[in-house]
């Protein structure tokens, strides 16, 4: 039990350093005939780890610190992006550099044009930023042509397009923003480790103090679907609200009680809080993971018509993301579900490390520290 307890202890701790918004920058370009106006806002922590901003190494990444380094920032980010008119190179240049705030801090932005040959028919942009130093991270575009407005996600795997301006991709941007919406809940532990800890007791019923097996597989089924079903519900209603610009909410608040729902969650299998109506839990948190989910679409800002089909093509994402955890859960967990092993080492025993490590999230996000390092 011991080993056990150390080993989900590592494996969660490990998880514990990217249990943060990942990595995104975002690039929005406009193209006019030939000329391809564009600006381009890069996260500052992503610029440190990669160039060095904080000089000093106070921590705190300053306007000098920025300011010194332009030129460095700009060589770096325009030798990983080129744009094409109908397979010919355009030349860039910075036109202006300014800082702007997100909803999980602080961007480099950078304005600029590029000069294609002849008039654009077809852009190609070919985008490889930090793909070097972090596979995850991932390009949004916005990209404008007469009024009308593309959409596309560039990944390691995508990392060359090619858009036709005669008519936008709405399939493809469909299919983007559902693997992005995949992905974002795979590589999101926090939300993961909320919805694992209030499914750990669907396969067992509470007798007394002690947990029991469930009898059969259709009672933990149904407590299974609850659960997703609250959790879909509330997700989307503040996914929705929240991209479609009616509610903001501060982002380390929203983080927190994040970080928070996982601590409650993980507790209640130890100690009853909510019960067996943890759908409800599942409801009332999910409307607050919905604003975490919204800060990676929120950002972009696209226009209402693009912004809909984003919003939709995430959301299912999300959902189908959701439901690729749920069915491997659920037969591996009922399996297991007389076991010793599930009860005391999966039910209490990960629940345990889930609250200490959830507890560390909420300390470092309330407090703006950094109490986990790798």
């Amino acid at each position: 039990m011991k080993r056990l307890f150390l080993l989900l202890t590592g494996l969660l701790m490990t998880l514990g350093a990217q249990a943060h918004k990942p990595s995104d920058s975002y690039l929005s370009l406009r193209v006019e005939e030939r000329v391809v106006t564009g600006q381009w806002d890069i996260a500052l922590r992503d610029l440190d780890f990669a160039l060095g901003l904080d000089s000093n190494g106070d921590g705190e990444i300053t306007w000098g610190e920025v300011k010194a380094k332009h030129s460095d920032i700009a060589a770096y980010a325009f030798s990983r992006l080129q744009l094409f008119a109908d397979g010919a190179v355009c030349p860039t240049r910075v036109n202006e550099h300014l800082i702007d705030d997100h909803t999980d801090g602080a961007y480099a932005v950078m304005r600029f044009s590029a000069d294609c040959p002849s008039t654009v028919h077809e852009l190609g942009v070919h985008y490889t930023l930090f793909y070097d130093v972090d596979p995850q991270h991932k390009g949004l575009l916005r990209l404008e042509y007469k009024g009308d407005t593309n959409a596309a996600i560039f990944a390691p795997e995508t990392a060359r397009q090619n858009f036709s301006l005669a008519e936008p991709d709405k399939a493809a941007q469909f299919v983007n923003y559902a693997r992005e919406g995949v992905w974002h809940i795979w590589i999101g532990f926090d939300h993961i480790l909320f919805l694992l800890a209030l499914l750990l007791p669907a396969v067992v019923v509470r007798d007394g103090r002690a947990w029991q097996a469930v009898s059969a597989f259709k009672p933990a089924f149904w407590s299974v679907l609850k659960i997703v079903t609250a959790f879909t519900l509330a997700h989307s209603i503040t996914l929705t609200l929240a991209t479609l610009g009616y509610i903001s909410l501060p982002s380390r608040w929203v983080e927190s009680t994040i970080a928070a729902s996982v601590v409650v969650a993980a507790l209640n299998n130890i100690y009853p809080l909510f019960r067996e109506r943890r759908w409800l839990m599942a409801f009332l948190f999910g409307l607050i993971h919905g604003f975490g989910f919204a800060s990676v679409l929120a950002d972009l800002g696209l226009p209402q018509n693009a912004l809909v089909l984003a919003l939709f093509g995430f959301n299912v994402g999300v959902e189908a993301g959701q439901l690729a955890i749920v069915a491997v859960f659920l037969p591996l967990t009922f399996m297991f579900r007389h076991t010793a092993f599930y009860r005391r080492g999966i039910l209490y025993g990960g629940s345990m490390v889930i609250i200490v490590l959830a507890t560390i999230w909420l300390a470092e996000r309330a407090l703006n520290l950094k109490l986990i390092t790798f």
